[in-house]
């Protein structure tokens, strides 16, 4: 993903956190703006073409300045000694310097979702993701909130000018009762202000009450 991340935004991308563990990824990265529903998309497709592909994951130990010399990208807040740990998935795409264990080859990673992309910083984002079952989990839910939205537009067939119909229609509503709500207001301040107010004995135009 971080190699992914850099191909679409930028070389000035760069790790400034992480945590991986059995339930999603958490990735926080150097970055100005938020990234688009499109950007997203595309660090998807590079991240899960390279999962398709298979590709084996090569870890060799070997001097830091020869790592270096590779390509190998150092990451932020690690201490490298002398000799360092390399990992490699697929040289032209990805060599990093990293101590934590990985999987024997990309394709045992299934399928690659992100779930949520968000500021943490100044120039700083996170992105929160999923693979294999939880990926497959993920995707399932969303599916069912889906079906929840189709069901209750009656299952259109095109889902999207479905909802564009059903907000103007909203829209069109909330205009209408914002117009009744004004001419309410102004038929009753109306009345209030011809209606006789009786004070002391005297109505509000002045004139005496005839009792």
């Amino acid at each position: 993903m971080h190699a992914a991340l850099r191909k679409v935004l930028g070389t000035h991308v760069q790790q400034k956190g992480s945590l991986v563990n059995e339930d999603y990824l958490r990735f926080d990265f150097s970055h100005f703006s938020k990234m688009t529903r499109e950007e997203i998309e595309k660090v998807e497709s590079i991240v899960n073409e390279k999962i398709r592909e298979n590709i084996p994951v090569v870890i060799r130990q070997m001097p830091k300045e020869e790592a270096l010399k590779t390509g190998a990208m150092a990451l932020f807040g690690e201490k490298y000694g002398d000799v360092v740990r390399v990992v490699m998935m697929d040289p032209s795409y990805s060599i990093e310097l990293c101590g934590g264990t990985h999987v024997g080859n990309t394709g045992e990673l299934g399928f690659f979702k992100i779930t949520n992309e968000t500021a943490v910083g100044a120039g700083l984002r996170r992105i929160e993701a999923v693979s294999g079952k939880a990926a497959e989990d993920f995707i399932n839910h969303e599916l069912e909130e889906l079906n929840v939205v189709k069901d209750q537009l009656k299952n259109p067939k095109d889902l999207r000018k479905a909802m564009e119909s059903f907000t103007s229609e909203k829209e069109k509503l909330n205009k209408q009762i914002d117009r009744l709500q004004s001419q309410i207001l102004d038929t009753v301040s109306e009345q209030i202000s011809t209606k006789a107010v009786l004070v002391n004995g005297i109505n509000f135009i002045g004139e005496r009450v005839i009792k």
